[in-house]
């Protein structure tokens, strides 16, 4: 298991550091990479190792870089210092700060500050790579299967809910925005009255919506929180942008659920992948089992039509 060892000899890889006096240090917290805070010469850092197999996680290491400099230079994210592409880590400067706890992000002034922080992503041009989260469960499927990892009885029932999702977003489909993908309140950071927005590595090209469902749902927003952060995100809420939030809520919890299927044939860390993945399962078949499911459904597949210009 990687350990300050591994982390100062891959140091040694990053241009310019070669040599110089550097304190390392395990960061607790990740249950999906192991994370270091560097000391060089008086700088702090953060140095990310890769867990095992998170190719299989769907993680594109050059893609959570270039989203990663992008979110930088956008001022929501901390400065890449480096990337060493042969171990697929990236070292970032280090921010002081506390994680966000759920009831503060689902509050103003952070609920706004956070829907202000993605719509910035969203609108930042293309990225290289690609998240699709229709996509995802099923890969994770295939891959758990092929590591020998029993199929929970649910994903049958879920697979049925995401096609009719799938179906009502692509009766009026929209374009594809770099999302973040993975909007978990440990990678929100408060730094004073700034909010960081931390861990690229699912980044890709996704469904704008994905990330406000994502948000959402990972950080309990009750039905208030969600409207203002529609409002927030696009200025008015309407019922079918409500309504794809809310179903991508139950997307959101696939992806989770499935994630922590495959990671019970991959992961060596000491993190019970089972419970989690079962707690996603559980939650997401509550939300489709809502007697407004149709509703969502009919909601979101209409067009999308911005308030001031209905007749």
């Amino acid at each position: 298991m990687p350990g300050p060892d591994d982390a100062a000899a891959l140091l040694d890889l990053v241009p310019g550091w070669t040599g110089r006096a550097r304190i390392v240090g395990p960061l607790a917290g990740g249950i999906t990479n192991r994370n270091f805070l560097v000391d060089v010469d008086g700088e702090p850092c953060v140095l990310r190792l890769p867990g095992k197999d998170t190719d299989l996680l769907l993680i594109d290491r050059a893609v959570e870089h270039a989203a990663a400099q992008r979110a930088a230079h956008l001022g929501i994210a901390p400065e890449v210092v480096a990337f060493v592409p042969e171990a697929g880590s990236l070292v970032t400067r280090f921010v002081a700060g506390e994680s966000l706890p759920p009831e503060h992000l689902a509050t103003s002034p952070w609920l706004e500050r956070a829907g202000e922080t993605l719509r910035a992503f969203h609108e930042s041009g293309p990225l290289p790579g690609a998240f699709d989260c229709f996509r995802v469960p099923a890969r994770h499927h295939a891959d758990a299967r092929r590591r020998g990892v029993g199929i929970p009885a649910e994903y049958e029932d879920a697979t049925d809910r995401a096609a009719a999702i799938e179906a009502a977003f692509a009766a009026h489909p929209e374009p594809r925005c770099p999302c973040h993908d993975d909007l978990l309140n440990a990678n929100f950071l408060r730094d004073g009255d700034r909010l960081w927005l931390l861990d690229w590595e699912y980044a890709g090209m996704n469904d704008r919506y994905f990330d406000l469902g994502n948000l959402a749902t990972n950080n309990d927003f009750d039905a208030e929180a969600e409207v203002a952060l529609v409002e927030t995100y696009f200025g008015a809420a309407t019922p079918r942008r409500l309504a794809r939030l809310r179903l991508m809520k139950i997307m959101s919890d696939f992806r989770e659920a499935m994630w922590g299927v495959v990671q019970q044939g991959i992961s060596t860390l000491d993190f019970d992948y089972r419970s989690y993945a079962a707690e996603h399962f559980d939650r997401l078949l509550r939300h489709a089992a809502d007697p407004g499911y149709g509703r969502l459904l009919d909601e979101a597949a209409q067009p999308d039509v911005p308030p001031a210009t209905r007749a």
